[in-house]
């Protein structure tokens, strides 16, 4: 792959680091384990992250905190190097994954419903101790 010198003023790995809240070691494991291409280098060894790879980690970051398993991860950036051809097979993954967040989100809802109704009860037993504390 050859390298635009445009590519090598892009941020270092520190720098990356404090815009997407992952540690340099995490970037360097994306990179190892193939979830990130691998990152260009100036003269000085330094990473230089390009506005492609910054892309794909904001996306990396928002599938892992929607709970997208690594394997699945993995299997995205798979059919991404296979080409135009597997657009429908990303789609569908994107898909799914966005059913199981989704899933996921209405069982918080109804939780959060029993442990409001919970804080509820605790005030009102609150405002009733003190009214009965402190008769007006």
């Amino acid at each position: 792959m050859e390298i635009d010198a445009a590519d090598l003023d892009g941020p270092t790995i520190g720098q990356v680091s404090d815009r997407v809240g992952l540690s340099p070691d995490t970037l360097r494991w994306y990179e190892r384990i193939g979830l990130l291409e691998a990152v260009p280098r100036d003269a000085a060894g330094q990473r230089r992250y390009r506005a492609l790879d910054l892309d794909r980690l904001e996306l990396l970051i928002k599938m892992r905190a929607t709970g997208m398993p690594l394997t699945e991860m993995h299997d995205y950036v798979a059919l991404i190097h296979a080409g135009p051809a597997s657009r429908r097979d990303r789609l569908t993954l994107l898909e799914t994954h966005r059913q199981r967040t989704l899933d996921r989100m209405a069982a918080l809802q109804r939780d959060l419903v029993v442990i409001d109704r919970k804080i509820d009860r605790y005030r009102n037993l609150l405002e009733h101790d003190d009214a009965q504390h402190h008769p007006g």
